[in-house]
């Protein structure tokens, strides 16, 4: 069960305790599921109750107890306990964790991508700046991911350098290569690459990030584009080597690093004769991991909404910083044989580094094998 799947679940629990006229208020669109805080317990919790309570009329302490019962009938749920205030900490079935990596191994780096095209046609416009233009790039990427047709437009003479040793793409699917190998001046709907589709949205939609305070090309590819995309676009970017180097402290090296070894530990599991296969991983470093799995979809969604890459960035850190502590109990120590402990927790491993290469690429960043 993914986050996603979870708020569907509290909704319908809300929507019971409705109809059968223990709450009087209207349904929100969405609950939303969060990893426990302090105080907190079991894979995820909710507000919904502190958040119904006001409209209800009822203490949000009975709140909760009213939409608990409901909640511990559900076949995914093993418990539900309401803590503080009146949070609801549920706990899911093992099978649940199973689930979420199931589906990312079989849907590989489209995992959170939208299944099919027929969002909107977004025209995004930019400044001739290297992280305006960076952002909007990946900005393109994110939306295309969730089903949207995209064109980048430049107001302004984008250098050749952007897109020779910065991967930068603005020229969308049909649209012709202006004289610096990056589009041209945009053409009208239905020219350069977009579908004039008069059932879907049209939105254009203007990227404009605090400016760089110096000249990222000197990082490279990948330090630069992180460079400028990990931080909020309201927050002016700092490029130093430290997004060059290789330790702990580098975000983008933990992320890079964190994809490394799953892929090191899929090779080193072949070599001892097993492979990763779905199952339920009961290990508590495995909790956080599994929510910021199965919460990619959300923030795919979240950063192509709100236009900004530096959410997806931020969630490849925790995935990352949750990948690791796991990392050393995958594979069987000394004389001990693999079991379906080892092949579960490799599958955890395997969706990991899959989510981690999948979002670096929304982000036109490499996700190398080997560091």
């Amino acid at each position: 069960m993914t986050p996603v799947e979870l708020s569907r679940t509290v909704l319908h629990a809300v929507r019971r305790a409705v109809d059968e006229g223990e709450l009087r208020v209207s349904v929100p669109e969405r609950a939303v599921v969060t990893v426990p805080g302090p105080g907190g317990c079991g894979d995820y919790a909710t507000n919904i109750a502190l958040q119904l309570a006001g409209a209800a009329g009822q203490p949000p302490l009975r709140v909760a107890e009213i939409l608990r019962s409901r909640l511990v009938d559900e076949p995914s749920v093993s418990d539900v306990v309401v803590t503080g205030p009146g949070f609801l900490n549920l706990s899911l079935q093992g099978a649940a964790s199973a689930g979420i990596v199931d589906e990312i191994l079989r849907r590989g780096l489209r995992y959170g991508h939208a299944d099919a095209a027929g969002g909107s046609v977004v025209r995004l416009r930019c400044a001739a700046d290297v992280r305006a233009v960076v952002v909007a790039d990946s900005v393109a990427r994110v939306l295309r991911s969730q089903g949207d047709s995209v064109r980048i437009t430049c107001d302004g003479r984008p250098a050749p350098e952007w897109g020779s040793l910065l991967g930068v793409d603005l020229e969308d699917s049909g649209a012709p290569p202006g004289p610096t190998g990056l589009p041209g001046l945009p053409g009208a709907p239905g020219q350069g690459g977009l579908p004039d589709v008069p059932d879907l949205p049209h939105l254009d939609v203007t990227v404009r990030p605090v400016p760089a305070s110096g000249d990222p090309l000197p990082l490279g590819r990948d330090a630069a584009r992180w460079a400028l995309l990990h931080p909020a676009g309201h927050d002016r970017p700092h490029i130093t080597g430290d997004h060059l180097v290789q330790r702990e402290s580098n975000p983008l090296f933990r992320v890079r690093y964190a994809h490394a070894r799953t892929r090191a530990l899929l090779h080193n599991a072949a070599d001892l004769g097993f492979q990763s296969e779905p199952g339920p991983v009961h290990d508590s470093d495995a909790t956080a991991l599994v929510a910021a799995l199965g919460d990619h979809p959300r923030v795919l969604a979240a950063a192509a909404s709100h236009r900004t890459p530096d959410r997806l960035a931020r969630h490849l850190v925790s995935v990352a910083d949750a990948t690791l502590p796991l990392l050393p109990a995958v594979l069987p120590l000394g004389e001990e044989k693999p079991s379906a402990a080892h092949r579960a927790r490799l599958a955890l491993a395997e969706a990991a580094g899959t989510v981690l290469a999948g979002g670096l690429s929304l982000l036109g960043i490499d996700a190398p094998h080997h560091l």
